[in-house]
């Protein structure tokens, strides 16, 4: 079978028959038989919404009315209940129970809402003709409930053209005066997961200088302001949950209680952070001193400062943290020990209900709470906890993608069920990822495909740092929340990158606009731009592991990237330009920068003393990459837009705080130590050298020999060739031998080759330390590979720096043809590459 043919058909058995990316248009600016005319030549017809539903419908028609300006040029009516009619034809949005046009409609029977009535966050777009004197014909949105509903007029938004980022990262739309809707009825909901949601964290550097000193200068922090344009995001991203700003630079959020009125009137479910538990910010609401945050010596005191929250905040939508860490982010205090540790937290998630159950409500059962087993509460978990049935298990990542911890049988039966805490940015060891959000949207579809068929389907929080530049991927996994199987059919991650190029910048560029960012994943995946050091903070620098001609081949791959970018971009609509610089050419272009300047500073010192014409070179062109680079980052905050995201972007590091998270800022050549202008550079001599590594990479294999209930499937644009190879279903169980298996030919050069694999530095999917593969040399007994995997070692910290963990495996390969069988014992491994490097002969 050829390589084509492979991928075709691992892509085929990962995604299921995947549809077409998008699906059969329901909107067009043709008249359709039976349609409904939403607007004819720049016109479009009035909105009704009954003024008693709920606050968040009439913020969602009057941006529903706002996106139709933005499309049509014309600026709809709103018309209330008892309104005269504007037209003959009218959209009418409300929720079932509290709007009474629509529970009118449906007492007459002439829409049929099935089983709308108590769903969760649910809607139906249907057309019904002559519902009510003087209207011809009515577009009706109807929820099932006040966030179903607004939902649902996002929903048509989006069906026109309006891109959840078209505030939040400028994306005009396209103009279109006559819009017709198909007729018939369509129905949305339930979600995939109940709580869907953001986590603003680390705000200092991005999101808090932009509010306090370009959007909201009067506040000069991040306040309501601020905040409802973060609540009108989460509503078009079909989101549910804000984990608000928590650093000392900020306010907490509900120091002023506009916020939290402002979160019910948008419909956002409010919660706090891992770290933060009863809705409390330790970090600026504790007014004692952080030893004095103790439970083990001043419960009264602690306890007073959650009740008052509670009393404070009790009458609104909201998911409830359980547990208790150190203030800021830090481990209890207190006691010592797993043991007393353990003792201490049943006893504070014990009175913590107590108090939910005193100040909220005694049905304690049915009040959303939500424990998340971060860091060293894993193992005060694992050791055992009294945590009650109802209480949901938030499942944390490794702060690099990597889930940690996936529920097993017992806990998927839990009535609380399980969620998912991920990050897409993260400030802490061994180095932060804070600037570029480049986490793959590969990784970010494999992790949480598994988390989610292994039942944690309850809450999803996704910590994005400022929001920006963090939108594909946060579009991405809200997305995969709202409907797994829909993302899943439309061919994941690959499927959803295309279709979200294709939405946000036409059919034209979206397939190039896909492809851009897909490579520019991947090249940062091998390492991120925020890991460009090969030293830890406090150890002493050191050069990277890459020699001078896999650094040049880096850095051609990045030339080729912007190469593209270059040949596209002039291609952009004047319209779409701010849009493309924010979601495109800025972090392909940084990260391009940012290895540039890097590399070749490196080059400049290695070939310093023996090639200095060569070395002085590199000196200059990495004094160039870095002049770009603040040009490139000043763009970002003082044209694009007119100015509106002054602040927002800072290149990393962007100052000197956190130093023990951070890399170091950069030293450059001395403008001096560049090429003199008349310099030659010496022709030396090319050596050629003996091959001494083989790369085979693991979607090259030879055949795939699946069993009936388990088969390795391609994960496509994951790793370092087309794809990373793992076991479907999550599900299958683990085994002893006979599992599914990859066979690979090779054929080696003489001498004597040692074998590793590459692996994805994922977890185990059992809650362990350990997983296996079995392997198999020309036909012999299989051995098993044990690959360990413990958070904080040293294995795991090179492991998340460059994007793979190398395996030994003790096979010893004498050049010739040799057939090895790699088989599944667990679920866990996803193999990237088969290594194979020359060894000395033994003896």
């Amino acid at each position: 079978m050829a390589l084509a043919q492979r991928l075709a058909f691992c892509l085929l058995l990962l995604c299921g028959a995947a549809n077409a990316a998008n699906p059969d248009p329901w909107v067009s600016s043709q008249p359709m038989e039976q349609g409904f005319a939403l607007s004819v030549r720049g016109q479009p017809v009035p909105i009704r919404h009954d003024m008693q539903d709920h606050p968040v419908v009439a913020i969602a028609a009057a941006d529903l009315a706002s996106d139709l300006a933005k499309v049509t040029g014309g600026y709809p009516m709103l018309l209330g209940t008892d309104d005269r009619a504007g037209s003959r034809q009218e959209v009418w949005i409300g929720t079932l129970g509290w709007s009474r046009p629509i529970d009118a409609l449906v007492a007459a029977g002439r829409v049929q809402v099935g089983d709308l009535t108590g769903a969760w966050e649910s809607f139906i777009i249907t057309t019904v003709t002559d519902p009510a004197p003087g209207v011809k014909n009515a577009l009706v949105i109807i929820g099932s409930d006040r966030r179903g509903t607004a939902y649902g007029a996002y929903e048509l938004s989006r069906a026109i053209g309006v891109s959840p980022w078209v505030w939040w990262a400028d994306v005009v739309p396209a103009r279109r005066p006559d819009l017709y809707i198909a007729a018939g009825l369509r129905r949305f909901g339930p979600p995939s997961v109940k709580y869907r949601g953001i986590f603003i964290n680390d705000e200092d550097w991005g999101l808090h200088p932009w509010a306090a000193g370009t959007f909201d200068p009067e506040r000069g922090d991040i306040g309501p302001k601020t905040y409802e344009k973060v609540f009108g995001l989460l509503l078009r991203l079909r989101a549910n949950l804000l984990w608000p700003a928590m650093h000392q630079v900020t306010q907490p959020f509900n120091v002023d209680p506009a916020n939290a009125r402002l979160a019910d009137r948008y419909a956002i479910i409010m919660g706090s952070s891992h770290a933060e538990p009863m809705l409390r910010n330790n970090v600026g609401e504790w007014r004692g001193a952080a030893a004095a945050y103790d439970y083990a010596k001043n419960p009264d005191l602690v306890r007073e400062y959650w009740r008052d929250r509670l009393r404070s905040n009790g009458s609104f939508e909201n998911v409830y943290t359980l547990g208790m860490r150190g203030i800021h982010d830090s481990g209890i205090v207190g006691v010592e020990g797993v043991e007393a540790q353990r003792t201490l937290l049943n006893r504070i998630i014990a009175d913590q209900r107590r108090l939910l159950a005193q100040n909220v409500s005694p049905d304690i059962e049915r009040l959303p709470q939500v424990f998340t087993p971060y860091k060293e509460v894993l193992a005060l978990y694992r050791a055992g906890l009294d945590l009650p049935d109802d209480v949901t298990l938030v499942w944390p990542d490794d702060n690099f993608g990597y889930i940690r911890q996936f529920p097993n049988a017992a806990e998927r039966s839990r009535t609380g069920g399980s969620g998912v805490y991920y990050h897409l940015s993260y400030l802490g060891a061994p180095l932060s990822h804070l600037w570029l959000s480049t986490v793959p949207p590969s990784l970010i579809a494999l992790e949480m495909s598994r988390a989610y068929d292994l039942g944690a389907r309850t809450l999803w929080v996704a910590n994005v740092g400022d929001i920006k530049p963090a939108e594909t991927n946060i579009d991405l996994f809200t997305s995969m929340a709202w409907d797994m199987e829909g993302f899943r059919r439309a061919g994941g991650a690959p499927g959803f990158l295309r279709d979200w190029s294709t939405r946000t910048f036409g059919e034209a560029l979206g397939p190039d606009v896909a492809g851009i960012l897909t490579r520019h994943h991947r090249l940062n995946f091998e390492r991120k731009p925020e890991h460009l050091q090969w030293w830890l903070p406090g150890e002493r620098p050191r050069r990277s592991d890459l020699t001078l001609a896999q650094a040049s081949e880096r850095l051609a791959a990045f030339d080729h990237l912007v190469a593209d970018l270059d040949r596209v971009q002039p291609l952009v609509p004047a319209r779409l330009r701010d849009a493309f610089f924010q979601l495109v050419e800025y972090p392909v272009r940084a990260a391009a920068l940012a290895n540039q300047r890097y590399f070749k500073t490196e080059a400049y010192e290695t070939l310093f003393n023996a090639e200095p014409v060569a070395a002085r070179r590199n000196g200059a062109e990495a004094r160039a990459a870095d002049a770009a680079l603040k040009s490139l980052t000043a763009k970002y905050n003082d044209e694009i837009a007119g100015g509106k995201w002054r602040g927002i972007m800072a290149e990393e590091p962007a100052d000197s705080l956190w130093r023990k998270y951070r890399l170091s800022p950069p030293v450059l050549p001395a403008v001096t130590l560049t090429q003199p202008d008349h310099a030659t550079e010496p022709s030396l001599p090319v050596r050629p050298l003996e091959a001494t590594e083989i790369v085979r990479q693991a979607e090259a294999f030879s055949r795939v020999e699946g069993v009936a209930d388990a088969t390795w499937t391609l994960v496509p644009d994951l790793g370092r060739g087309d794809g990373a190879m793992a076991v479907a279903p999550v599900t299958a169980p683990a085994r002893a031998q006979g599992g599914p298996a990859l066979v690979y030919e090779v054929d080696l050069p003489p001498g004597n080759w040692s074998l590793s694999l590459d692996l994805i530095p994922t977890f185990p999917v059992d809650g362990g330390e350990i997983m296996r593969l079995g392997l198999s040399v020309d036909g012999g007994v299989p051995a098993t590979v044990e690959v360990v995997r413990v958070t904080g070692d040293g294995g795991w910290v090179q492991g998340v720096l460059d994007g793979r963990v190398r395996q030994a495996t003790g096979v010893i390969l004498i050049g010739g043809r040799h057939r090895l069988r790699v088989e599944m014992r667990d679920v866990g491994p996803v193999i990237d590459a088969l290594i194979l490097r020359r060894v000395a002969a033994a003896g």
